[in-house]
């Protein structure tokens, strides 16, 4: 079954059965301006973007060994062995089997083929060795690029954004995600259909090409135009609906919480240990598509809302986050964001800095936030321990826990407890008369109590409520007149 196929979630086939890849990644080795590549680029706009956001590469990998080279945190950077490593788990995750790779260190990138004819005769040859189905380029291909690349190879290829593509396409469940991802593969499919042959060729003056009406090329865009429409329209009535619930949502009192992170940071699990929710929580990059929100009840009793959402990743598919930017807007509208990160991962510090990337294109960076290193248990035992023991000497805007394990959690909700400003919490002396029975269960469910006397028949009780209980007790309170 060819990339792009979505079994059920559970469905794994035998290895036999799957498409076998191989893995093609580049090293570009000059740095100078002339040869800067994109991937550059892209590294330096997330080292700038973690200094931006004042990120702790130290403390954010506590595993890692940083040599800080100046006042600046020290970000480390994807290196090409590492972003290989990537791809093959992103390959895993659309469902390939790797049978191979290569990794090409060039001073420059070949303006055809992008490694050079040379090198992909090579390849050629290894791939034709191992029987492989496709090839997978850790780097975007261009039309041209592509087209070079298969006539020699005589294999299909695909690029990284191609490969993400599929991913998303896999995942998606609900009607949503599946409209979201159609999008942004039309986005994506759209510039590639110039010159696929003659008979694709646009009109224009010259001999030979005044035909009697549209050519292929032509009638190609427009349907692909009028698909993009339509799917716009549709998400445009998601969005729509969308807006709706959360208006209903913020006619209560109830501040909303949005889980971001790097894909596989382990966002779902953390979510099913908060919430006690069954949402699908893989180690496969990009199992959660569709936002999930389930409500969670902090140590004040009072209850948010906590919101799973699609994991970032290193040069993410501008088209992506144009596409899921309706699903995304839960991260705008959040009262609070939970920054989930790999404790355990020696780049920790560099996903950080590519989630600060899209959380600036979705100009949501400004936000109340909360850093979450989770996956503590995959450290050294006395590492981890000092770390969930000590977690406040690392500032109030970073805590320490385990989701798999469950270890840290309590920290974590008092942490977002004190961060809440939604329905205040405050401390108040009450005298409620013993008749008043659901005002006393009100109470006992939404309040936290530290004294209770009964006299005179009423019972009197110091308790720390949230403001819409308070206002509903305002009667009985003892002290300053209510004048909320």
């Amino acid at each position: 079954m060819p990339l792009g196929a979505a079994p059920g979630p559970e469905n794994v086939r035998p290895e036999d059965d799957l498409e076998r890849a191989f893995l093609i990644g580049i090293d570009v080795r000059t740095r100078g301006r002339s040869a800067k590549s994109q991937v550059t680029a892209q590294a330096q706009a997330a080292r700038d973007a973690a200094t931006a956001a004042d990120i702790p590469a130290v403390k954010s990998s506590p595993s890692a060994s940083v040599r800080p080279a100046s006042n600046k945190p020290s970000v480390p950077e994807f290196d090409a062995d590492e972003s290989l490593a990537e791809l093959r788990t992103l390959a895993g995750s659309a469902g390939a089997n790797v049978v191979g790779e290569i990794l090409q260190r060039r001073d420059r990138f070949d303006p055809a083929t992008l490694i050079g004819a040379g090198k992909l005769e090579e390849i050629a040859g290894a791939a034709a060795s191992v029987n492989a189905d496709l090839l997978l380029f850790d780097h975007d291909l261009s039309a041209s690029q592509q087209r070079n690349i298969e006539k020699i190879v005589k294999r299909r290829v695909i690029d990284r954004t191609q490969l993400i593509l599929d991913i998303f396409a896999r995942h998606a469940r609900t009607r949503e995600g599946q409209l979201q991802v159609e999008l942004a593969q039309l986005q994506y499919l759209l510039p590639r259909l110039a010159g696929r042959g003659v008979e694709m060729s646009q009109l224009g003056g010259g001999i030979g090409t005044r035909g009697p009406g549209e050519t292929q090329l032509e009638t190609d865009r427009r349907k692909i135009y009028r698909r993009i429409r339509h799917v716009e329209h549709q998400l445009e009535n998601v969005k729509r609906i969308r807006a709706q619930q959360r208006q209903r949502r913020e006619s209560a009192p109830i501040a909303t919480i949005a889980l971001v992170g790097y894909t596989n940071a382990g966002k779902s699990t953390l979510f099913n240990a908060l919430t006690r929710a069954a949402v699908l929580a893989s180690p496969r990059m990009f199992a959660t598509l569709d936002p999930t929100i389930r409500a969670v009840t902090l140590p004040s009793k009072r209850k948010v809302l906590l919101s799973d959402t699609v994991g970032f990743i290193r040069s993410l598919p501008h088209t992506l986050v144009s596409a899921f930017r309706a699903t995304l807007e839960e991260v705008q509208r959040a009262s609070l964001i939970l920054h989930v990160s790999d404790a355990s991962s020696r780049l920790s510090a560099e996903q950080d800095a590519q989630v600060e990337i899209v959380l600036k294109e979705l100009e949501a960076e400004k936000k109340p936030r909360l850093r979450v290193m989770n996956k503590v248990d995959l450290l050294d035992v006395e590492v981890a321990e000092s770390l969930l023991h000590d977690s406040s000497r690392n500032g109030d805007n970073t805590v320490y826990v385990s989701a798999a394990e469950g270890t840290g959690l309590d920290k974590l909700l008092a942490r977002i407890d004190a961060m809440i400003e939604e329905d205040h919490v405050s401390r108040v002396h009450l005298r409620v008369p013993q008749k008043e029975g659901k005002m006393l269960a009100l109470l006992e469910a939404k309040a936290r109590i530290y004294s209770r006397t009964y006299k005179d028949g009423a019972v009197e009780l110091e308790a720390e409520a949230p403001e819409s209980v308070v206002r509903k007790l305002k009667h009985w309170l003892v002290g300053p007149k209510y004048t909320g």
